[in-house]
């Protein structure tokens, strides 16, 4: 159920939901109820303050910097970067989702994802940041002729060596990070505590700081032997990397998602749950590629891609795995806590055709502060979302006895739609109605595609969520990023892209569709969704697309691919999108792409005059994307993180930069041609010349003391 960014506006301003708009740079007129003056940047937008004749002025010549770009005000300062020294190991690379939790007066727990290694950059300027040199050339050389099963390699081989260096390096810098901090006057600095550590994505493997895992996917872990590969630790495990975006329970307790494990490690597994061998997922290094890292040290697959729950305060804390929380490449968590009701946490699959998720505990919460509501997700049930093109939805439970009955490939963008494949094990994809048929023939429910008791199948079946819910008809739906629950209830969820891949598919063209009707709609949208009577349980909702991404002059809101949302206190939205490196300021990127600029970070109110209208509070430095954007309680400090500045360009060297000539149009649609100025690479954040780019915390602060907004 698609509408207009006029229709989007209205209901809006009705009560609920948020919409998004636009991308900036230097200053603009600023909105009554606004506390800031939105930046401008490359592309006119409705809010800019400017007609269409003075948007052909003030945008036919513009400089991206290689900064982070604030409202004038506002300013920042780093907190931690890659590199820096965090407990017995390092701050790690592509900070992701960030969760500040109080521990006494101006101080508390900053928690950080590590989501992945962004390889060019990495490995370009990781002797000059670690300090020490790693066999990169020597291993690039060796592999010239494509990748390698590492793990399997006789140890007297000195490219195994080699490789292993690589791999445990690459995993150190991925995972999670507690900090401890403090508040100096206006600055918050680092104040190292016995609390501070570093779970990694070799955590277990020496150091005996294994993970635990909760859940029926144990009974999996536990075994050892089955059809495929196990590692004969049970419920321990090795690490977590692909940490992406999370949540922060009531209870003080921060929730990991992890996401593309699959660079990492082999995704698929057979019926009964356990992995395929390491050497499907083999070891691979180019200047712009690492992958493999966790197969050549021999990880299984099934025992990553869950959601890992720490508590910051428990120096003995490595983490637990829920398993019925589902394995599959998680964006975030949206939780829902009220007492005297189950729990209910949403989540969603970061993938072209990717599912959404609702996990329900089978026991109900008494106190929402509680840390004893831990233990409610070791047991409940995982839903997946069916959305139908009225407006409607309905939840379908990931169990043995869910019937079969997938949708029809031809409905989804790409034409495609997998499905596990037995009894080989892994997936296999079909692409008309009548293969369909013969599946559903073939297999009635979901536990005839798994082996085991009922509950063993019940363990593979969320281990291998992703496709037992394309099995299931659960609908295909367009990168679902973050999920975040407003206090009413609503759910909020970041749809990054409708396109769809070669290999996943896409999303169901019946439900994700653009503006007027486009198929395969790159930019995105932002969804609201609302379960049925307002309750955690419920088995049906109501869903309304809020904001639709595209270029103002043709009903979009000014934006791409909006990725993580944050709801602040007054209930109004915060939004960064989450363009690809490749398209930024990219004239050959996916069409139009390139004329948003770098990655930006916008302000939605959703009450008031200005309801539904985006306000660009922030602009990325080169090549980067902004994430886990987190306000504190008192609302006075934003902390964000600045993920993968540099990774297409690398350093910046000597100030080089690029011109380009850009078509654009006016909110009223008419044409002209910008000529834009674009930093080729990035020194953030030292910002000085030739210096290495690096992922970095930053906490935003007003100028005069006063909240962020």
């Amino acid at each position: 159920m698609n509408i207009t960014r006029r229709e989007a506006l209205l209901f809006l301003a009705s009560g609920l939901g948020a919409v998004a708009l636009g991308t900036g740079e230097t200053a603009v007129a600023k909105p009554t109820p606004l506390k800031f003056t939105p930046v401008r940047g490359v592309m006119p937008l409705p809010t800019d303050g400017l007609t269409g004749a003075q948007q052909k002025t003030a945008y036919r010549q513009v400089e991206v910097r290689d900064e982070l770009v604030l409202p004038e005000g506002y300013t920042y300062e780093v907190i931690a970067s890659w590199g820096d020294k965090l407990g017995d190991s390092r701050f790690g690379y592509n900070n992701d989702y960030l969760s500040f939790i109080p521990a006494g007066a101006n101080q508390g727990y900053l928690t950080v994802n590590f989501e992945y290694i962004s390889a060019r950059t990495w490995m370009e300027t990781y002797a000059q940041v670690i300090g020490e040199a790693l066999p990169f050339d020597e291993v690039k050389k060796a592999l010239e002729q494509g990748s390698v099963d590492a793990y399997t390699l006789p140890k007297e081989n000195p490219l195994k060596d080699q490789i292993e260096k690589i791999a445990v390096a690459a995993l150190e810098d991925l995972g999670i990070g507690v900090m401890t901090i403090r508040q100096e006057g206006n600055r918050w600095v680092k104040s190292p505590s016995p609390a501070d550590r570093r779970i990694s994505g070799i955590s277990g493997w020496r150091d005996g700081n294994y993970l635990d895992s909760t859940g029926p996917a144990t009974l999996i872990f536990r075994k050892t032997q089955g059809q495929g590969y196990v590692d004969n630790l049970g419920t321990k495990i090795i690490g977590t990397f692909g940490n992406c975006a999370g949540g922060t329970t009531p209870w003080g307790t921060v929730l990991s998602a992890e996401e593309n494990f699959q660079y990492l490690v082999a995704e698929p597994v057979y019926g009964d749950g356990t992995s395929f061998a390491p050497g499907t997922r083999p070891f691979a290094i180019a200047d712009g590629e690492l992958a493999g890292h966790g197969s050549a040290l021999g990880l299984p697959g099934n025992k990553y891609g869950w959601i890992v729950e720490i508590d910051p305060a428990n120096p003995k804390d490595w983490g637990t795995k829920h398993t019925w929380l589902g394995r599959y490449r998680h964006e975030a968590v949206g939780i829902r806590v009220v007492a005297g009701k189950p729990l209910a946490f949403y989540s969603g699959c970061d993938r072209r055709g990717g599912h959404l998720y609702k996990f329900v505990s089978r026991e109900r919460v008494q106190n929402p502060q509680d840390k004893n509501n831990s233990r409610l997700l070791r047991d409940g049930m995982l839903y997946a979302a069916k959305f139908n093109p009225d407006g409607t939805g309905r939840w379908i439970p990931l169990q043995p006895e869910t019937p079969v009955n997938p949708d029809p490939p031809e409905v989804h963008a790409g034409g495609l739609l997998n499905l596990p494949k037995r009894p080989e094990g892994g997936f296999a994809p079909v692409t008309t109605t009548s293969e369909v048929e013969q599946y559903k023939q073939q297999y009635k429910t979901l536990g005839d595609l798994y082996t085991g008791s009922r509950e063993e199948k019940q363990g593979a079946i969320l281990i291998d969520a992703h496709y037992a819910a394309n099995a299931a008809g659960a609908t295909c739906t367009a990168r679902p990023e973050d999920t975040k629950v407003a206090a009413d209830g609503t759910l909020y969820i970041a749809f990054t892209s409708g396109s769809p891949s070669s290999t996943d598919g896409g999303p169901d063209e019946r439900v994700f569709v653009g503006p007027y009707n486009q198929k395969s709609y790159e930019p995105g949208w932002i969804m609201a969704l609302r379960e049925q009577g307002g309750e955690p349980t419920a088995m049906t909702f109501t869903w309304q697309m809020v904001a639709t991404g595209g270029e103002p002059s043709l009903d979009g809101g000014g934006f791409a691919n909006p990725d993580n949302l944050m709801v602040d206190s007054a209930g109004d939205l915060w939004m960064v999108t989450d363009m690809s490196t490749s398209r930024l300021n990219s004239l050959a990127a996916v069409p139009g792409i390139g004329r948003y600029g770098n990655n930006t970070m916008w302000y939605i109110p959703t009450q008031g005059a200005q309801a539904g209208q985006a306000f660009l509070f922030a602009i990325g430095p080169m090549d980067c994307e902004m994430t886990g954007p987190y306000l504190s309680d008192d609302r006075k400090t934003l902390f964000l993180a600045v993920q993968h500045p540099g990774e297409a360009g690398g350093i910046r060297k000597d100030g080089a930069k690029r011109t380009l000539e850009v078509r654009m149009q006016t909110k009223e649609g008419e044409r002209f041609r910008q000529e834009r100025v674009v930093p080729q690479g990035s020194n953030w954040p030292a910002r000085t010349p030739n210096a290495p780019p690096k992922p970095a915390v930053v906490a935003i602060r007003r100028l005069d003391g006063q909240p962020i907004a």
